[in-house]
């Protein structure tokens, strides 16, 4: 498994960065382009502040982890400056989108402007320690712990009372975001937060008798038979597990790391495509019709989360299955996401057979975040 390593190396520093330090960065305005088409050409120059915080953090990170590259550092602080100046409303919540030069565009009803917002101001504290990048994430994790129970908060469409459910987005970025902000809360803070998590996620979301994980469920943990009770999505549960691998590694916790491998390969057998290959992005626990018109496609960052769980399970007991599906999905992802022909960014959308359905590079959804984000995790980890 080692050969891999260069591989994904070479791909994140000779084709992905170069791809976004040379078409994503607004020298005028501050910030960054992510709506970008096949060629890199800016089509769309809304920003959206989860996509903003995304492309801070990854050159942080690589600041921090590959090295020291000053032009790396300007990056991060290209977009932090321009959220510092514009993210936020009067209450410390993070908008959803701004324009071109700031302006708020869209409420701040997703909490996952704030996790990433946190995320990316913690990791460029380490980089550059300035004493306002730590308030702010801390604050920011703050305000994240406080709105848990109602995320959306005044902009939530649900009727109260009726079918109150939980999703299993926010429990499953807190595990990630508590441990990338540990040096800025304190190891207490960050059992106490991810000790419940994981409870949470083995013991609630994770249905035992089929061994797969809902995305939804009621606020007691119980199945709700509904659209949203029964959806499936494999790529989040995937990508769950290996961040409780890195918890149970941090804990030292063998059980707990073998618990999240079981449930990873109880996730990938059920949701790859055994006719097309690759994996489904939503399914039913039932085996109804997803309510999601765009339920048999297959997107980049469901593959590549995938890559990182398996890399990551053969780092830690060299278990022979995920060797071979390491290899399997790994052949699937590049040989169908990645773009031969200009190099670069990797496609993102795909349908069933694995046809490229859009060639955009970045948009409201996808920017600079899973591609280089996977790559280093599985070259760190192969090496």
């Amino acid at each position: 498994m080692k050969q891999y390593a260069d591989i994904y190396k070479n791909e994140l520093l000779d084709q992905i960065i170069p791809f976004w330090e040379k078409h994503s960065l607004d020298e005028e305005n501050g910030g960054y382009f992510t709506c970008l088409n096949g060629k890199g050409n800016v089509y769309d120059t809304d920003k959206f502040i989860w996509l903003q915080a995304r492309q801070i953090w990854i050159f942080s990170t690589l600041y921090q982890k590959v090295q020291k590259r000053e032009a790396w550092k300007e990056i991060a602080l290209l977009g932090a400056d321009f959220l510092e100046k514009n993210g936020r409303d009067t209450h410390g919540n993070w908008y959803f989108s701004l324009d071109q030069k700031g302006r708020p565009l869209v409420q701040p009803y997703n909490i996952f402007s704030d996790c990433f917002a946190a995320m990316a101001f913690g990791t460029l504290y380490d980089i550059e320690p300035r004493e306002h990048y730590a308030e702010i994430a801390r604050t920011t994790f703050g305000n994240i712990l406080k709105r848990q129970e109602n995320p959306k908060g005044k902009y939530n469409k649900i009727y109260p009372g009726t079918r109150n459910l939980q999703n299993f987005a926010l429990p499953m970025i807190l595990c990630n975001l508590s441990l990338e902000l540990e040096h800025l809360l304190g190891a207490e803070q960050v059992k106490n937060v991810t000790d419940s998590i994981i409870d949470l996620v083995i013991n609630q979301f994770y249905h035992q008798e089929s061994g797969l994980v809902l995305e939804n469920i009621s606020d007691t943990g119980e199945f709700v038979d509904s659209f949203e009770g029964r959806l499936l999505n494999p790529g989040h549960a995937i990508e769950a597990m290996w961040f409780i691998m890195n918890l149970g590694i941090r804990k030292n916790d063998t059980t707990l790391i073998e618990k999240a491998e079981e449930i990873m390969f109880q996730q990938l057998e059920h949701g790859w495509d055994k006719t097309y290959g690759g994996i489904f992005y939503f399914m039913d626990f039932k085996g109804h019709p997803p309510q999601q018109l765009e339920h048999d496609q297959k997107l980049w960052w469901v593959h590549l989360e995938t890559l990182v769980a398996l890399a990551k399970t053969y780092a830690y007991n060299q278990n022979p299955k995920a060797k071979l599906w390491f290899e399997k999905v790994h052949e699937y992802a590049w040989n169908h996401f990645r773009d031969e022909q200009n190099g670069g960014e990797w496609f993102g959308y795909l349908n069933r057979k694995g046809e490229v359905i859009s060639d955009l590079k970045g948009g409201k959804w996808k920017g600079c975040f899973h591609v280089p984000r996977a790559l280093l995790e599985i070259w760190k980890t192969l090496a």
